[in-house]
């Protein structure tokens, strides 16, 4: 444990020389990113020279981290909720998410382009500002709207009350049982799949750039597992984020004859990646494998891995179109 980091450049560099002992495995890894994030929340207090929070609160990650999913280089995705309305209160809270932004850049998380911080307004809000909040977007037709609520659905409580989050993810599953055209409108806005088999039963790898030759395995293999076992989670009221977790509740909830092939090839894909963490320099590294320098066996697996994702995809896609309940 870094016992004695009195600054985020001291987390940083704690970080960089212990974070190799994980990279083989990704539930230690994102254990370890867990270890590193609470550090930079306990010292973000300290910097602020404010006392402890003054309510209750969850300060949650999202995106890959959230899902318990990161690689090796991630970058930012939280928010904060928080009980009370006072100016105060709000305040403090504001003041920490800033802090917990820059401390987390610092330590070697890059800001998210998304904008998807505790810094922002949007992500730092309290208990009724939330509930008024996701409302908003689920009445919403915009696209952006269902894609806040998505994020939203992997938050992950790391630091707080873990009960204000799952409070807020049952908000939504309430209002999608008296709304069912909801979970349609998530599905359409995940409809697009990356083409990742020709029409030769080859796989398709990037043509041009550094990543020539590689599959981009983000939105080629891992998304259509993601938001396909997302989508079944919201409509079955599932508030677990790792994907394999959700997959657990929902073959304990009747869907174990459709998904137990899914759940052996997301393991796969999640070994595939922690393969790559010795090639990686950057964080769109994390996402691309070379087909190159797999063995005619792994190329098999891959190739099935990606039709089974598109299979998985069209699965619930069918289920939600035809209002299956």
């Amino acid at each position: 444990m870094c016992n004695d980091c009195p600054s985020y450049e001291s987390i940083k560099k704690w970080k960089d020389e212990h974070i190799s002992r994980y990279q083989s495995n990704t539930h230690l890894l994102n254990q370890f990113h867990d270890t590193v994030m609470k550090k930079v929340f306990d010292l973000s207090i300290v910097r602020l020279k404010k006392g402890n929070p003054p309510s209750k609160y969850s300060w949650f990650i999202t995106g890959s981290g959230g899902r318990f999913e990161q690689g090796l280089i991630s970058d930012q995705d939280h928010g904060i909720v928080f009980e009370g309305t006072a100016n105060e209160t709000e305040e403090y809270f504001r003041a920490m998410g800033e802090e917990l932004s820059y401390g987390l850049n610092i330590v070697g998380y890059p800001f998210c382009e998304g904008n998807v911080m505790s810094s922002n307004p949007l992500w730092c809000q309290s208990l009724e500002g939330w509930e008024n909040q996701l409302l908003k977007w689920m009445k919403e037709e915009s696209w952006e709207s269902i894609r806040y609520l998505q994020i939203f659905y992997d938050a992950r409580s790391v630091k707080g009350e873990e009960r204000l989050v799952s409070r807020l993810k049952s908000f939504i599953h309430d209002f999608q049982k008296e709304h069912p055209a909801l979970l349609k409108r998530f599905m359409e806005n995940v409809m697009h799949l990356k083409k990742a088999i020709g029409p030769l039963g080859q796989i398709l790898v990037e043509d041009k750039g550094v990543h020539e030759g590689s599959i981009d395995l983000k939105h080629a293999a891992f998304l259509p597992y993601v938001n396909a076992i997302r989508l079944l989670a919201i409509k079955e009221g599932i508030v677990e984020t790792s994907t394999l977790d959700r997959m657990d509740r929902l073959m304990a909830k009747g869907y174990e004859m459709e998904l137990m092939n899914y759940k052996s090839n997301f393991v796969a894909l999640l070994d595939y990646r922690v393969s790559l963490f010795s090639q990686v320099k950057t964080y769109d590294d994390t996402h691309y494998l070379n087909i190159k320098n797999l063995s005619k066996v792994e190329k098999r697996e891959i190739k099935q891995i990606l039709k089974d994702g598109k299979k998985l995809h069209q699965y619930v896609q069918g289920m939600i179109e035809k209002g299956v309940s």
